[in-house]
């Protein structure tokens, strides 16, 4: 069977903007899948007050929920959150001064290896957090 030239240019088009279709779908999906922060982290924590701190989270991620725990100027916790897209927001509680408070990170994942973002704690200082994974 024998096609006319226009016959071949549309059959091309088609597949040509078929393949687009497909791609561009493929793009959305992994723009939408949450990065896999699961590991140990090295985080740099400068607070509002002057404070700083440097401490060690390690992370296990299963799908968008987030656990692992804390070990740094605060003691060791065991930590809780949700990563979505490229954000995570993720904390724990600790007691000072025989208050229990609140520690809450607030992220955005740029990369499977860095993080950046801000901290705050319940009755207590903000700051800015980095972080990168070991």
């Amino acid at each position: 069977m024998r096609m006319g030239g226009r016959a071949v240019k549309n059959r091309w088009l088609v597949i040509v903007v078929l393949t687009g279709v497909i791609l561009i779908g493929a793009v959305g999906r992994a723009a939408t899948s949450p990065v896999d922060i699961s590991g140990t982290w090295t985080f740099s924590v400068d607070l509002e007050d002057g404070g700083h701190g440097d401490p060690t989270f390690v992370f296990t991620q299963v799908k968008e929920e987030l656990s692992g725990s804390y070990d740094g100027p605060l003691g060791k916790h065991k930590v809780a959150g949700t990563v979505k897209d490229n954000k995570a927001v993720f904390g724990f509680e600790f007691s000072n001064e025989e208050q229990t408070r609140r520690a809450t990170y607030t992220g955005v994942i740029e990369s499977a290896t860095k993080m950046s973002g801000t901290v705050e704690f319940t009755g207590g200082p903000r700051g800015k957090w980095t972080a990168v994974k070991k």
